[in-house]
């Protein structure tokens, strides 16, 4: 290919609504030109690292038995009415009608539509397992895209699904998807952490992510420092002390509850402030609410002031709940701002005390008062001996730097992109459609299933973040959009002619070369090459010509070497392979 053939946008300018530096590279380098609020277009160089990414993930699926579809992604809403996540997603799904009225959805994923073609397709366990996969646009109306592909409202995905008639055959899959997964990350060149994580609206009883640790991150993993674990944040798991629980000793402490006004002061920092009091030594207590359909209900939680409410954790506890809204908890009897844990005992809701939380002997807290918190508030002698006895203690809260793993090592916390996720999702989709198959009894069994995704975009996203320096974008060999650059200094006489000479043997090998014939200064060209971030750039000049050799210039190397013209090609080949990462 040649530079002035093809659409390479550069630009020195950093664009102004790029907060990231990803997003500032792909724009600066041409790769992607956005069109609207989470929404853009691939241009060249952009789109060819995607395909290169995407064939890499074809190969690695290949290994693993996955066939190849392709699913609709304009998708009957009902389908998703009968599992519930139409109503789980909410806002995030794109709605439509067709001209007969039908509700439809943009596909945010494709559970539903794979489970229902394998409804109609599969009936014996003779033909399980069976595992599909696509690479396709998704569709999520997320209320503030930002941070470049971080966050979009149209992504690509490659999504893959498997049907089994076992907890066993799951588990053999789920395995090797694992380590395609892991084999797709070295191969594409970039760091990808496996981690304990949450299913979250996916549904399923087990599931990992693959985070590459990254500043620019929007999740959160917790890793001990010996290495032995790893989650994401709502999953990730402490060790508890060994007394955690009723009784608590020391905790009989005869003081008296102290009723303080506090007028505006409904956050924790606002009472801290007006109290003189640390986070350390309050209490901190939320409201969630129980659905009619789950039994309705409240669900009282309560950690220590410096410490957030991990929800997933609770849920896993106690079941389904929602933080409780305003209206519907003051109905209740709660004075939303200003609880404490002493409500349950006049409205009987359910309690849950985090083991930190409990262990404050004399606490701050809400006075189940609009303006009014409590000082000296103590477990034993303000919170009734009946709800004391029903009362939980587990841990419910988010960990935080410096707690123990459940192996005992110290707990670090860092930034990182989710680039995939894999889940056993069970029966949950497979009972709500009703996939079913004959087993060897001729007896009607649910399919269990389990799902697989990875962003393409995301893997970009992460290299451009990791490996990027203060020139531009330095690309992993495998995916990067060109192997090599041929960058004339002028592109005229016995430069022109070597250049076209080399660039026709590079591609002639399967190279995927790039040779810049543009009529600009040196200067620029080497810029726009560092920016645009080619592995290995070739400079042809005249001196060097006048002896045989030219300049190899690596894009992760400070200083050029020389090479012979003599077998340029071939030794350009041979480089390219040994910087192939070995799978």
């Amino acid at each position: 290919m040649y530079w002035s053939r093809t659409l390479i946008p550069t630009s020195r300018e950093v664009p102004a609504d790029a907060d990231i530096l990803s997003h500032q590279l792909m724009v600066r380098a041409g790769l992607v030109r956005r069109l609207s609020a989470g929404i853009y277009d691939w241009l060249p160089l952009g789109w060819r690292a995607m395909r290169k990414i995407c064939g890499i993930m074809r190969q690695e699926m290949a290994r693993v038995d996955a066939e190849e579809i392709q699913m609709p992604a304009i998708l009957p809403a009902e389908l998703w009415k009968q599992t519930g996540r139409y109503f789980d997603y909410g806002p995030l799904l794109f709605k439509l009608k067709d001209r007969k009225d039908t509700e439809m959805i943009l596909g945010p994923t494709h559970e539903e539509i794979v489970t229902e073609l394998v409804k109609a397709c599969v009936s014996s366990h003779k033909q399980l397992p069976l595992a599909l996969y696509q690479i396709q646009q998704k569709f999520r109306d997320e209320a503030r895209p930002r941070s470049g592909l971080l966050r979009v409202r149209e992504f690509i995905m490659k999504d893959a699904y498997s049907f089994h008639s076992s907890v066993e055959s799951l588990g053999k899959t789920y395995h090797d998807m694992f380590n395609a997964y892991v084999r797709i990350f070295k191969r594409c060149g970039v760091t990808a952490i496996p981690v304990e994580a949450e299913s979250g609206p996916i549904g399923g009883d087990a599931s990992h992510e693959f985070i590459c640790p990254c500043a620019a991150g929007e999740d959160l993993i917790a890793r001990s420092e010996d290495g032995s674990y790893a989650a994401n944040l709502e999953r990730a798991d402490r060790q508890l002390p060994a007394d955690a629980g009723f009784p608590i000793p020391g905790a009989d402490v005869a003081a008296q509850l102290q009723r303080v006004h506090t007028p505006g002061a409904a956050s924790m920092e606002q009472v801290c402030k007006f109290l003189h009091a640390a986070p350390q030594n309050m209490i901190k207590t939320l409201v969630f609410a129980r659905s009619e359909a789950d039994g309705g209900g409240f669900v009282v939680a309560c950690v220590r002031g410096d410490h957030e409410v991990n929800e997933a954790k609770l849920r896993r506890l106690v079941g389904p709940v929602q933080l409780a809204d305003d209206a519907t908890a003051r109905a209740a009897g709660f004075v939303i701002g200003f609880v404490g844990p002493h409500v349950v005992n006049h409205t009987g809701a359910q309690l849950v005390i985090d083991p930190d939380a409990l262990a404050i002997v004399t606490a701050v807290t809400g006075a189940n008062e609009a303006d009014y918190h409590v000082t000296n508030f103590n477990w034993i002698n303000h919170l009734e001996a009946q709800h004391r006895g029903k009362a939980q203690v587990a841990d419910i809260r988010n960990v935080v730097e410096g707690d123990k793993s459940p192996g005992g090592s110290r707990l670090t916390l860092d930034k990182g992109i989710e680039l995939g996720h894999v889940f056993k999702l069970g029966t949950k989709y497979s009972q709500a459609l009703g996939a079913v198959y004959l087993d060897d009894k001729q007896q009607s069994q649910p399919m269990i299933m389990g799902c697989y995704g990875i962003g393409p975009g995301r893997i970009i996203v992460a290299a451009l973040e990791t490996l990027s320096d203060k020139d531009g974008i330095v690309w992993p060999v495998n995916i990067a959009p060109f192997e090599v650059l041929i960058t004339p200094i002028r592109y005229e006489g016995q430069a022109k002619t070597v250049a076209d000479e080399l660039h026709a043997q590079l591609a002639a090998r399967g190279v995927d070369v790039l040779l810049d014939d543009r009529d600009q200064r040196p200067g620029v060209k080497f810029k726009d090459g560092d920016l645009i971030g080619i592995p290995l750039r070739i400079v042809l000049g005249e001196k060097g010509l006048a002896t045989g050799q030219v300049e190899l210039k690596r894009r992760t190397s400070a200083t050029p070497e020389m090479l012979p013209l003599e077998n340029l090609a071939d030794r350009l080949v041979a480089l390219i392979g040994q910087m192939r990462p070995q799978v």
